[in-house]
């Protein structure tokens, strides 16, 4: 993972409450254990018809969602299946930021152990993005704090653990690798 310290971009929009994560990444694509390609089928079932043509209507296939990092959902957010091949379809897509009133817990947690990052709302603040897409948006993990054209800076929640991660571009097997002298000693202690 790369460090994760500050999103700069303009807001998409896909307005939808309850997108499970079979919405965002179909089962049929699970069989695999790599990140890379997952992109391609985010919202396949949205994003094409049954002939594999992009469908036009769709948030992402418009000109103006090209290059945006940050996606403005609908609430309850990644509920359903735990998988983290919904986050890994997200970034490998390109979106980095998803925010919403509601992320499902156990989607949001997976989000941040993947370098994507979940922003909570409040309904007042979603509204306002909700009818706003293309807003310039500034998401900065290290001060905790999400900033939109028009709006008062919002503070957001991640915990200590997942914000230091992020910013130091680690995952969890990556922090106990940094401590891999103080972990060999203390076991050395045990013999």
């Amino acid at each position: 993972m790369e460090p994760v310290t500050k999103i700069v971009s303009k807001s998409i929009v896909l307005p939808l409450d309850d997108i499970d994560t079979d919405q965002i990444i179909p089962a049929r694509f699970l069989t695999t254990t790599v990140r890379e390609g997952l992109g391609e089928h985010l919202f396949e079932d949205w994003r094409y018809d049954a002939d594999g043509n992009e469908n036009a209507e769709f948030v992402l296939n418009r000109p103006e969602a090209g290059g945006c990092a940050v996606l403005v959902a609908g609430r309850n957010f990644g509920c359903g299946s735990s998988r983290e091949h919904a986050p890994w379809a997200l970034l490998d897509y390109g979106i980095q930021v998803v925010i919403s009133t509601e992320i499902a817990d156990i989607f949001f947690h997976n989000s941040l152990k993947n370098g994507l990052i979940p922003v909570r709302v409040d309904e007042q603040v979603h509204a306002r993005l909700l009818q706003n897409p293309g807003l310039d948006v500034t998401v900065d993990v290290d001060a905790l704090e999400l900033r939109v054209q028009g709006f008062d800076p919002v503070l957001f929640e991640i915990d200590r653990f997942a914000r230091y991660c992020l910013l130091n571009g680690i995952d969890q097997l990556g922090y106990l690798m940094q401590h891999g002298e103080a972990i060999d000693a203390y076991e050395a202690r045990l013999r």
